[in-house]
């Protein structure tokens, strides 16, 4: 018996769990390759790139040099001052996106055959590199389903507007990318409809288990950012849920019952219980300071703009550009916006070790100008080569050495993944899992600790604790159980 509890089954996490060792549901996975390869052929989408100044309705404002939306809603792009005194830039200023209002990224799921099954979509979006990835079924801004555009709404929007229509599990408010965005926030929602309720299935949408979601999400670029923040708060354990002692003399063969293990693994198998975890934040959110002040887009000392992007004097870290849309399947069909363009070959790593027999992983605290609350908890290595002098090695972060000079014997998984191509312009980053052998001992700066996946789910649970490349990369990882598992 792979688990026990102290008190009744949670259904939720053991359909979960039972959703996730399903690895072909209602279409096997050589259907679901040829429906979404049909997906790409049999919509139409073009993206040009075209200079902000021409950009149909968007304009510089006059007095403060900020790119805004006619309507003055989706978002804008404005300038900051930052300082702070973690890492090793005390003072800079950006560009940075203002978008206040809080969108849904939201999976509608059933039971199919008893099994868990999520509504996915084929969605096209601007800045994806391959034009069309998996999306949750709903993946909208709140301009977006209030029809600001004056197009269509979202297909499946209701069931997330009334929750009396459905089943909650997941309903959290998770942080966008604090380097590009200023306190942004989105609704992550999964519910369930009854079983036996009609559902009228859209040519863009197929059910996945979670099982097929996690194979997918070994290959480049299928699986969108939306979908994997909003996967990351599922939990495999409860509060009550008890591993069972004799799952620790396994001789386990697969990282994936390893990361199963770390999933279900209670407190006392942690080398940092709950208490200390918070405790270690709390010192941290006192010790460093970060004080962002709103400034004119066009009084940025190391940005310009020439009409056609927003780039910084020595072509570095990112540039704001913009591009003309045309899309068969959107709820509006041709459209002008501005995205984001970062430097290219970004690598997002979380370094792993057994600890106790357990799995931990290596997690950083990490202030960024976003942030709602100071800092965030983020991958152990979170950074773009690009962005640091080679000549001045002393300033590149932490474990960079390590990621960047690991054996390939050491890689758990690499994938490249997109982020949000509703934002960002071709942006993919390398993710990594790196596990290093328990007998290596690293020295942690004070800002790093050690958690088990569970304890990382818990605080996915709350608002504003785990970044969204945090989140995104632990999504990746499928589970997989020895034997028995209910």
């Amino acid at each position: 018996m792979l688990i026990s509890r102290s008190k009744s089954i949670n259904i939720d996490e053991q359909i979960f769990f039972r959703s996730s060792q399903v690895e072909e549901g209602v279409i096997s996975n050589k259907e679901f390759f040829a429906w979404f390869e049909s997906r790409r052929k049999v919509n139409s989408f073009e993206v040009d790139k075209k200079p902000l100044k021409d950009l149909e309705g968007w304009h510089f404002e006059q007095d403060t040099g900020d790119l805004a939306h006619k309507s003055g809603k989706f978002f804008r792009v404005e300038g900051i001052e930052v300082q702070t005194n973690f890492g090793f830039s005390p003072h800079w200023e950006q560009p940075v996106i203002n978008q206040p209002e809080i969108g849904i990224l939201g999976f509608l799921t059933k039971r199919i055959n008893g099994v868990l099954h999520f509504l996915v979509q084929a969605k096209m979006e601007p800045g994806n590199v391959n034009m069309v990835q998996l999306s949750p079924t709903v993946q909208a801004t709140r301009s977006n389903y209030t029809l600001v555009h004056g197009g269509k709404k979202p297909l499946y929007l209701e069931y997330f507007l009334d929750r009396s229509k459905s089943r909650v599990f997941v309903d959290q408010l998770q942080s966008e990318q604090g380097a590009r965005f200023l306190r942004k926030r989105n609704r992550n929602i999964i519910i369930e409809i009854p079983e036996d309720e009609p559902l009228d299935i859209y040519d863009d949408f197929c059910w996945l288990t979670l099982g097929q979601i996690f194979e997918l999400l070994k290959y480049d670029n299928i699986v969108n950012m939306d979908s994997r923040t909003v996967l990351s708060c599922i939990r495999f354990a409860g509060q009550d849920t008890v591993l069972d002692p004799s799952f620790l003399k396994l001789n386990l063969h697969d990282f994936r019952e390893e990361v199963c293990l770390s999933s279900l693994a209670d407190e006392k198998m942690a080398v940092n219980d709950f208490d200390i975890i918070i405790s270690w934040i709390t010192y941290l959110k006192t010790y460093y300071e970060l004080h962002v002040r709103r400034v004119p887009l066009n009084q940025l000392k190391d940005w310009s703009c020439d009409g056609t992007k927003i780039a910084h004097r020595e072509h570095r870290f990112f540039s704001v550009i913009g591009v003309s849309v045309a899309a068969s399947n959107r709820e509006v069909q041709s459209w002008d916006q501005p995205l984001i363009e970062s430097a290219k070959g970004g690598i997002l790593c979380f370094i792993c070790q057994k600890k106790n027999g357990i799995l931990h992983f290596l997690v950083q605290a990490r202030v960024e100008p976003g942030n709602f609350d100071i800092l965030e908890l983020a991958p152990t290595l979170q950074c773009t080569p690009s962005n640091y002098d080679p000549n001045k090695p002393g300033l590149r972060p932490p474990f960079y050495d390590l990621v960047m000079n690991s054996h390939e014997s050491l890689v758990r998984y690499s994938t490249l993944q997109s982020e949000e191509g509703g934002r960002f312009y071709h942006d993919q980053n390398r993710y990594l899992i790196i596990e290093v052998d328990s007998n290596k001992e690293l020295v942690l700066p004070d800002n790093y600790i050690w958690m088990t996946i569970r304890q990382i789910k818990e605080f996915i649970r709350f608002n504003n604790y785990f970044n969204i490349e945090a989140r995104g990369l632990i999504s990746c990882l499928g589970l997989k159980a020895p034997g028995k598992t209910y």
